[in-house]
This record gives C-alpha cells, structure tokens and sequence, in this order.
C-alpha cells in the first residue's frame, strides 16, 4: 500500500533536509558541545530521511502510521537540536532558519 501523501516531494524534501543539516554542521565551530548537539543533529536529520523511505515501502495502513509516527518523532527532535543550536548560541539564525524552512 502507497503512501497517501506526495511521496516523491517528500522524499526529496526530506533527503535536502538531511543535506542542509550535514552543511550546517560542517559550520559549527567544534567545541565540545557543539560537538554533541551536532552529531544528535545529523543522526536524527539523516533519520527523518531514511525513515521516510521506509514509510513509501508501508505495506498497511497500520505500517504506514507506525512508520510516519517515527519520521515525525525524528522530525520532532531534529527540531530540538536546531532550537538547541540556536539557543545555546553556537550558530547564529540566520543559518538555521533555512533548515526550518524546509
């Protein structure tokens, strides 16, 4: 069973989402939290992505809300680490606001 939604605009948001948080990150100055927040970022940005993928490859309805469910938690907490870099002061907006645009 398909995805109800535009599934290859989503696919290609999702993967420009995941490659504009790597080019974020290759800007932060290293630090040890930057260090930290950084990686959490990259994991869960490249998750949002990969996880998307799986949910175009749902089998059920059933599949498809449990696998959605994880692409917006990984959403949910790449937003976090955004919000964290920019708060905590170690990347100024005007670089993390293209990435909430997405």
């Amino acid at each position: 069973m398909g995805p109800t939604l535009n599934s290859e605009g989503l696919k290609d948001r999702t993967k420009y989402f995941a490659l504009a948080a790597i080019r974020l990150c290759r800007l932060v100055q290293p630090s040890q939290e930057s260090r930290i927040i950084t990686r959490q970022l990259l994991r869960s940005a490249a998750s949002v992505a990969a996880n998307y993928r799986a949910v175009c490859r749902s089998r059920s309805r059933a599949d498809f809300a449990s696998k959605l469910g994880i692409v917006l938690e990984e959403a949910d907490e790449s937003l976090f680490w955004l919000e964290l870099l920019l708060d905590s002061g170690v990347v100024e907006s005007h670089k993390i606001q293209p990435l909430l645009e997405i």
